[in-house]
């Protein structure tokens, strides 16, 4: 576990050093780590998170099963369709936050449930309602899901 942590510290303090080079600095940290010239942009912000991405995915890897589901909610994004449970999304041990009524809810997601103040529940929208005392899309009170948009003649 040591090990774990000293290595995402190291990350962190990787990524945190990109934030102090300037553009040509980045252009040679791309190379280096690419092997190839570095893209043709002019703002540094995006080559710094690229090269971030690049820094925790070389300490990492890739999830390739997260990236499966992402690209899958992309495509039922583009169609129109809305996520289903953000269960699918979230790895269990994935931590959510939500501040509401001035205090903050942790939320962690498990592999049949969501852990809240000490009790296992099925699905986000049970613990919005306990949380607000009334009906919520769990997944939007969570911030995973945008609102609809309101239908009707407005007037």
């Amino acid at each position: 576990m040591a090990a774990d942590t000293a290595e995402a510290e190291r990350v962190a303090d990787e990524v945190r050093a990109l934030e102090a080079q300037d553009m040509d600095a980045l252009r040679l940290e791309w190379r280096r780590r690419f092997k190839a010239p570095p893209p043709a942009l002019r703002a540094a912000d995006l080559l710094r998170r690229s090269l971030a991405e690049r820094v925790q995915v070389e300490a990492f890897g890739r999830d390739v099963e997260l990236e499966r589901k992402l690209a899958a909610l992309v495509r039922a994004h583009g169609r129109g369709e809305h996520a289903s449970a953000p269960r699918a999304l979230f790895r269990p041990g994935t931590v959510l936050t939500r501040e509401h009524g001035g205090r903050t809810h942790r939320i962690e997601v498990l592999k049949d449930g969501f852990l809240w103040e000490g009790k296992t529940l099925k699905s986000l929208s049970e613990i919005a309602r306990s949380i607000t005392g009334v009906r919520w899309n769990g997944p939007r009170f969570f911030g995973l899901r945008e609102a609809k948009p309101a239908t009707g003649s407005g007037a």
